[in-house]
C-alpha cells in the first residue's frame, strides 16, 4: 500500500488517523491504483458489498433511526458532508424517487471505483434499514464500461446503465415510502441534533479563511518544532497541495504566513518582560537563539534585546 498511497499524496499515517479527512481526489486515486495493482476491475463494488455499514458514521445512524426510507434518504442528502466533503447527495421525487450523487470540485471522468462503491453502499443501506431486499428500477453511472458486469447487475437487481447523463439510483414510489425497520424517534431526534451541531461547526469552519486556520494550527505547532506545511495540512484534514492552492487563492503562501506570524508573535512576546529570549525562541520554533536573532534582524534590523528595549507599539 505504501507506494500506492504515496502516488496519491498520502501515507499510512493519514489513512490510520480517524480524525483525518481525506480529499475525494486522493480517495479516487488510491482506489484506481489499488484496482490496477491487484487486477480487480470491480474493486469499488467488492468493497461496498463487504464492508460494515456503520463505518460510514453519523449519517448512517441518522438514516437507520429515521421513520421511513424517504426520510432516511433526505437525511443522507443533508448530512452527507459530515462524512465526506466532496460527495453530495440529492433526492427528488417526480413519478419515481431519484437519488443523485454529485462530486464537488472533482473531475468525474477520473473515477469509476469510488462512485460504484457509493452506489452499491446506498442500495445496501436501503436494504438494511428497511429489512427488505429491494431492487432499484434503474441505476445510472456516467462512466462507460465495455460490458455491464453480470455480478454487479445481479447484486443490484437491475441492469446498470453505463454512460448515463447522471450518477443516480431510481426507486419506485412504493419502495421510497417503505418504513424503516426498528426506527427509533427518540434516538433519531438526539442524532439529528448532534448532526446539526456538527454541520454548523463545519460550516463555520469553512467560512474562516485558509490563512486564519493555518495560523491557529501553527501557534500550537511552533513550540514543538513541527510547524511545516505537511503537518499543518494533515491537521486541517487536507493534502499539502490543497493547502497550497487555498493559500494561493488568498494571495499568500505557507512560508509567508509562517514568517509573518513569527514576526507578529516575536514582537508580542518581547513585550512580556518576564519571558527570556531563549524561551521566546522556543515558542517560535527556533532551536537556537542565533536563528531567532537572525530572523529579528531580517524583520526589523535589530536584535531581540534591542527590540525589547525599543518598547514597540502594540502589534495589530
Amino acid at each position: 500500500m505504501v507506494p500506492l498511497l504515496a502516488a496519491a499524496g498520502l501515507t499510512t499515517a493519514d489513512i490510520n488517523d480517524t480524525c483525518r479527512r481525506l480529499e475525494v481526489k486522493a480517495q479516487i486515486k488510491v482506489l484506481e491504483l489499488a484496482a490496477e495493482a491487484i487486477g480487480d476491475d470491480l474493486l469499488g463494488f467488492h468493497l461496498a458489498r463487504d464492508f460494515e455499514l456503520g463505518e460510514i458514521g453519523l449519517p448512517y445512524y441518522v438514516m437507520s433511526s429515521s421513520e421511513s426510507l424517504a426520510e432516511a434518504l433526505r437525511n443522507a442528502a443533508r448530512y452527507s458532508a459530515v462524512a465526506n466533503d466532496g460527495v453530495r447527495l440529492k433526492v427528488r421525487q417526480d413519478r419515481d424517487a431519484v437519488i443523485e450523487i454529485e462530486y464537488a470540485n472533482v473531475d468525474r471522468s477520473s473515477d469509476r471505483h469510488q462512485i460504484e462503491f457509493w452506489m452499491v453502499a446506498l442500495v445496501r443501506i436501503c436494504r438494511k434499514i428497511t429489512d427488505c431486499r429491494l431492487a432499484p428500477l434503474r441505476v445510472g453511472l456516467r462512466h462507460s464500461r465495455k460490458n455491464a458486469p453480470p455480478e454487479l447487475n445481479a447484486f443490484l437487481g437491475c441492469e446498470v446503465d453505463f454512460g448515463s447523463n447522471a450518477d443516480e439510483i431510481v426507486l419506485s414510489k412504493a419502495v421510497f415510502s417503505l418504513p424503516v425497520a426498528g426506527g427509533d424517534p427518540h434516538l433519531h431526534n438526539l442524532l439529528v441534533g448532534y448532526a446539526e451541531e456538527v454541520l454548523a461547526r463545519r460550516s463555520a469552519l469553512s467560512a474562516v479563511g485558509a490563512r486564519s486556520k493555518v495560523e491557529d494550527v501553527l501557534i500550537k505547532l511552533l513550540p514543538h518544532g513541527r510547524a511545516n506545511a505537511l503537518e499543518v495540512a494533515r491537521q486541517l484534514g487536507m493534502s499539502r497541495r490543497t493547502l497550497t492552492r487555498a493559500l494561493s487563492g488568498e494571495g499568500t503562501s505557507f512560508s509567508e504566513v509562517l514568517e509573518q506570524l513569527r514576526e507578529v508573535l516575536a514582537k508580542r512576546y518581547l513585550r512580556e518582560r518576564e519571558l527570556p529570549v531563549s524561551q521566546i525562541a522556543w515558542l517560535l520554533g527556533y532551536r537556537e537563539i542565533s536563528s531567532f536573532t537572525h530572523a529579528c534582524k531580517r524583520w526589523t534590523g535589530m536584535t531581540p534585546r534591542r527590540l525589547r528595549l525599543a518598547d514597540l507599539p502594540s502589534a495589530n
